[in-house]
C-alpha cells in the first residue's frame, strides 16, 4: 500500500486544497493517507477532515513562525515584542524537527506532500535527512519563506498561480492551480435565487458577502459597518465576520432587514458564496481561486502587512487581468466610503458584474486537484524505479 503524507498550516487555505487532493488519491487506488499541521490549528484541521474522512489521521507537529511584517524596518522586528517570541519560536523548529524525525522512523511514507506554512519547514528537513521526496505545492504568488527553503530539495513543485510569477525551476514546476471541492463552480441565475433564499434573503435582491476569514479581519469588519446603510439600500448584506469580533460587532449592530451577521460558516461556504452578486474578501490565495471557480465578481482588500506582501501580490495577479476589483487599507484610511461606490457601483452594472467574473473564471483550474494528484503518483513511481 502507498504511504503518503500531506503536511499543511492547519488553516481552511491550507487543509481545504489537502482534502480536495485527498478526495482524488482515495480514487485511483488503496493508499494510506494522514495529515501533520501545527498545534494551533489542530481543532479546525480535525473538524475539517472529519466532514471528509475520519479515519484519516491528523497528527501535530511543534512548529513555530519568524514573525516578518511587510514594509517594516529592521529596528521594528528587534522591538522585544517580536524579537523574543521569533527567538522562542526558533527553539520549536528545533523540537518539530525531532519530532517529525521520529515519526517519519515510525511511519515512513512514500511521498510527503508539502501544502505550504512554517509548520513544514521542521517536517521537510527531517525528511531531507531521511531521503523521503517532497513534493511541494505553492498557492500564493508570492512563495512563502519554507517553500523557497525547501523547494531546492523537491521533486516536483505545483503552483496555484501563472509560474512568471516565480523563480522556482522550470524543469520541476508546473501551474495547476489550487484544489478546491467540487461544489465550487459556476451556479445557474435559478440556482443562485434558490440559495438566497435558502440563507433567509430576498431572492430578487442583490447580495453582498463579506469574508475576512475564520478569525476575521477588523478593518474590513469596521469599514463594512460604517456603510452598512448604504449598501442595504441597494443589497442584503451577508458579513462573516469571523470569532475575534463578533460580539462586538453584533452588539453594535442589532438587527436589520437585509442583515445577516455571522461569526463563522462550519458548513455550505461553497453555497453562500455562490449565491452572492459580490464577495468582498481578503486575499488568501485558496479564497481567491474559490471564488474564481465561482466566477464570483469580488473586491479584494489585501492585507498589506503580511510577510513578504503577498496578499498585495496575489491581488496584483487578478487586477492586471482586469479580474477583481482592489481597494487597498490605505485607500479605506483616506475615505471612508469608497468601498460603498466600489460595490454599488458595480452591482448597478450587469456588464461590469459580468466581466469581472468571466475574467475571474479563467484563473479557474477545475483538474487542480486531478493534476496535483498525478504529480504525487509519477514522483512516487520515479523514486521507486530509483531504489
Amino acid at each position: 500500500m502507498v504511504k503518503i503524507l500531506a503536511v499543511g498550516g492547519g488553516s481552511g487555505g491550507h487543509v481545504t486544497p489537502v482534502v480536495a487532493v485527498f478526495r482524488e488519491l482515495q480514487k485511483t487506488g488503496d493508499h494510506e493517507l494522514r495529515f501533520w499541521c501545527d498545534k494551533k490549528f489542530g481543532t479546525s484541521a480535525r473538524g475539517i477532515f472529519a466532514k471528509f474522512d475520519e479515519t484519516i489521521p491528523v497528527e501535530l507537529i511543534t512548529a513555530g513562525k519568524l514573525r516578518r511584517y511587510h514594509g517594516k524596518s529592521l529596528s521594528f522586528h528587534l522591538h522585544p515584542s517580536i524579537l523574543l517570541p521569533n527567538l522562542r519560536d526558533g527553539f520549536k523548529v528545533v523540537v518539530g524537527f525531532f519530532q517529525s524525525l521520529f515519526k517519519l522512523i515510525a511511519w515512513r511514507p512514500d511521498v510527503i506532500f508539502i501544502k505550504g506554512g512554517y509548520v513544514c519547514l521542521p517536517v521537510g528537513y527531517a525528511a531531507r535527512l531521511l531521503r523521503i521526496p517532497l513534493v511541494l505545492h505553492d498557492s500564493d504568488a508570492h512563495p512563502g519563506l519554507t517553500n523557497r527553503l525547501l523547494s531546492p530539495f523537491a521533486k516536483a513543485i505545483g503552483t496555484g498561480a501563472p509560474l512568471e510569477y516565480y523563480n522556482y525551476p522550470p524543469e520541476k514546476a508546473s501551474y495547476v492551480g489550487i484544489p478546491v471541492a467540487p461544489e465550487f463552480r459556476p451556479y445557474s441565475e435559478a440556482e443562485r435565487q434558490k440559495l438566497k433564499a435558502k440563507l433567509g434573503f430576498d431572492s430578487n435582491k442583490p447580495l453582498v458577502v463579506v469574508t475576512g476569514g475564520g478569525l476575521g479581519a477588523r478593518r474590513i469588519n469596521s469599514a463594512i459597518l460604517a456603510i452598512r446603510e448604504d449598501l442595504l439600500a441597494e443589497a442584503s448584506v451577508f458579513l462573516i465576520s469571523g470569532n475575534l469580533q463578533y460580539e462586538e460587532i453584533l452588539k453594535q449592530a442589532g438587527e436589520r432587514s437585509g442583515w445577516r451577521l455571522q461569526a463563522f460558516v462550519h458548513n455550505g461556504m461553497a453555497e453562500v458564496l455562490a449565491a452572492a452578486d459580490i464577495v468582498v474578501t481578503r486575499a488568501g490565495a485558496t479564497t481567491l481561486l474559490e471564488l474564481a471557480a465561482l466566477h464570483k465578481p469580488t473586491v479584494i482588500i489585501p492585507n498589506g502587512r503580511l510577510t513578504g506582501g503577498h496578499q498585495l501580490k496575489n491581488a496584483k495577479v487578478y487586477q492586471d487581468a482586469l479580474a477583481a476589483l482592489i481597494v487597498s487599507e490605505d485607500e479605506l484610511d483616506k475615505d471612508d466610503q469608497i468601498l460603498a461606490r466600489k460595490i454599488i457601483g458595480v452591482l448597478k452594472s450587469q456588464k461590469i458584474l459580468k466581466g469581472l467574473g468571466d475574467n475571474f473564471g479563467k484563473f479557474a483550474k477545475p483538474d487542480a486537484a486531478k493534476d496535483m494528484v498525478k504529480i504525487i503518483l509519477t514522483t512516487i513511481r520515479r523514486q521507486g524505479r530509483r531504489r
